[in-house]
């Protein structure tokens, strides 16, 4: 351990020290959440302690089962699942023509794609509801599914763009020759060497699909239709909130996310470093 400290040059120790310390200044939050998803009222009133003194499941069983979690679960299930689909389906074809096809206006539709990235989206909020209002969407699931697919464009077309461009030309070429049309070359070709972008996107759209907050509760007035996000809501909406199942509830809420990205991973980190390298 000293040798390797040694041949380390003082920017690298300064970096690691620097990460280090971001990665303890992220975690610690994180931490006392699972210590206050294990105590119960009276303990996290007290504070002052992150291990728990008396730990419990107590609380983490009660808040699942009082608010019905497994339903809200379903709505979250749902609509990110239709989500990701929805953006699978549709950028990774118009992916495909802006890196492979050519047709009159493509670089500038792609580059007014890439700009989109700086727009705002809490700007076209408003008129965004009026729009579901007059088509009668709002507060329904495809309400959410519809926005959800399309703020996800500008950056998901950059990086499926780039990354089918990565792919050798020659494969596209060869292809062609064995008589594959477009659609057969789009499928047997393309799709599967780039399956790490295409698990990176998915990713990339389940979280913040998944956390999602504003626009929820801006559609959805039904609570048969809340998403987690909306449940957490009613922890911390009563008159004494319970620190405790607040912490419990976002434990929950957390964890699919935190295996999904562990479970993915190794494809994510391929699949963004492929796509940005050109």
């Amino acid at each position: 351990m000293k040798g390797l400290v040694r041949h380390l040059s003082p920017g690298r120790l300064v970096a690691y020290a620097a990460l280090a310390l971001y990665a303890v200044v992220s975690l610690y939050p994180f931490a006392w959440m699972v210590s206050g998803a294990l105590k119960n009222r009276d303990e996290i009133l007290r504070g002052g302690h992150l291990v728990p003194r008396e730990p419990t499941w107590d609380t983490l069983v009660g808040t699942w089962s009082r608010l019905h979690f497994f339903d809200y679960l379903l709505n979250s299930v749902n609509v990110t699942g239709l989500t990701v689909l929805g953006v699978l389906a549709v950028y990774s074809l118009a992916s495909y023509a802006f890196a492979v096809l050519d047709f009159p206006g493509r670089r500038f539709l792609f580059w007014f794609f890439v700009a989109l990235l700086f727009v705002p989206g809490i700007t076209v909020l408003l008129p965004l509801v009026i729009l579901e209002n007059k088509l009668g969407i709002l507060g329904t699931h495809l309400g959410l599914v519809l926005p959800f697919v399309n703020g996800t464009a500008p950056l998901t077309v950059l990086l499926l763009t780039n990354a089918f461009r990565s792919i050798p030309r020659e494969l596209h070429d060869a292809a062609r020759v064995d008589g594959a049309g477009e659609t057969r070359i789009f499928w047997r070709v393309y799709l599967p060497l780039s399956r790490p972008s295409l698990i990176t996107v998915a990713v990339l759209t389940a979280v913040p699909t998944w956390n999602e907050y504003v626009l929820t509760r801006v559609s959805l007035n039904d609570e048969s239709r809340y998403t987690l996000p909306l449940a957490l809501e009613a922890l911390a909406s009563g008159n004494v909130p319970r620190y405790n199942e607040i912490m419990a509830g976002s434990l929950i809420l957390v964890v699919p996310v935190i295996v999904l990205f562990l479970v993915a991973q190794r494809y994510f980190v391929n699949g963004l470093t492929g796509a940005v390298k050109d």
